[in-house]
């Protein structure tokens, strides 16, 4: 193993460490109309993972108020950090949503984030998804 290799299984071991949150991620189904009995069936959610995280308040982040749905809403910036080998069959997409569901700060859990992007490197020590909340 190289140094860096070395360097970096170190590194993942501690930002896995550092995971305290657990999260879903998951992407809703589709809105439908079941048409023999008259009412909106939506299809069941598809989640994409399960399982510990880091979720962390971006520091660049101001809170940003903008108009949705005729109300005001203010977007915060999270940076949701997941196991650097973290498997999924489906890559997160904009849109789909996180969860906190378990936290050792009481507050965060019930926090709704919507994904906006997300990042790969090879040198990382954690898989990071960029997400925001729009309370």
């Amino acid at each position: 193993m190289s140094d860096l290799e070395a360097t970096l299984a170190e590194g993942r071991l501690a930002a896995r460490e550092l995971m305290r949150e657990t999260i879903r991620l998951y992407r809703l189904g589709d809105d439908g109309f079941d048409w023999s009995t008259g009412t909106d069936t939506p299809e069941a959610a598809t989640v994409l993972y399960e399982g510990p995280a880091r979720v962390k308040p971006s520091t660049q982040s101001r809170g940003e108020e903008v108009e949705a749905g005729e109300q005001n809403v203010t977007l915060r910036e999270y940076t949701v950090s997941l196991p650097w080998d973290t498997w999924v069959t489906e890559l997160p997409g904009v849109g789909d949503l996180i969860d906190v569901t378990t936290s050792p700060d009481e507050r965060m859990v019930a926090l709704r984030l919507w994904v906006t992007s997300e990042g790969f490197s090879s040198t990382a020590t954690a898989w990071r998804i960029f997400a925001e909340d729009r309370s």
